[in-house]
């Protein structure tokens, strides 16, 4: 039996599971029998990971859109698919860098080891190329949080300001001391930001 697995990233909408759970229908994995997790794969802890992995039995095939949703992190790749061969269960990946991934072959097998190192060099080169963007970034005085702050729409600045005003207008219509030290944070802020 064909037992599906989907992740996405993020869980704040910005990203679905649709055109995974497209092509693992279209290989012939049934609705039911399909589970989703919407957490960084760099997470061991995955509640929909741990179900499927859970409902599989022997001579089960688990179906994956693509390696790296099953886990990014080759130690965790590896774990699982060890556990998934002594439980007499194979996998499956239907596109991407491992896409010939069948381990109920030896061929399979043997791709799954070398697409899997692939798939960790692949991400430890993102993450250099991160650090060295970031430490450019730094050396030329900016930074990814005041790159954000110079795109801001031309009215923000005078936003903030507004509810700043309006804050002082609470705290002598209060006259209470939290919303004095919050009034005075947040006038200190617009102040510096006008100087700026």
């Amino acid at each position: 039996m064909l037992v599906g697995y989907m992740r996405v990233s993020k869980a704040d909408g910005s990203q679905t599971t649709d055109p995974q759970r497209d092509a693992l229908v279209e290989a012939g994995v049934d609705d039911e029998r399909l589970y989703e997790d919407k957490a960084s794969g760099h997470l061991d802890d995955r509640p929909g990971l741990a179900e499927c992995l859970k409902s599989l039995r022997d001579g089960d095939t688990l179906v994956v859109w693509k390696l790296d949703r099953l886990g990014r992190n080759l130690h965790h790749l590896v774990n699982t698919v060890h556990d998934l061969t002594a439980r007499n269960i194979g996998l499956k990946v239907l596109t991407g860098q491992g896409a010939a991934i069948d381990t109920t072959t030896a061929a399979g097998k043997l791709v799954f080891g070398i697409f899997a190192a692939l798939a960790e060099f692949e991400r430890e080169l993102i993450s250099e190329r991160t650090v060295a963007g970031l430490a450019s970034a730094r050396s030329t005085g900016t930074s990814s949080a005041s790159s954000g702050a110079s795109r801001l729409p031309a009215g923000a600045l005078a936003t903030a300001q507004h509810f700043s005003r309006a804050a002082t207008t609470s705290e002598s219509y209060f006259g209470d001391r939290r919303a004095r030290a919050l009034t005075t944070r947040g006038v200190s802020a617009s102040r510096r930001a006008r100087r700026a």
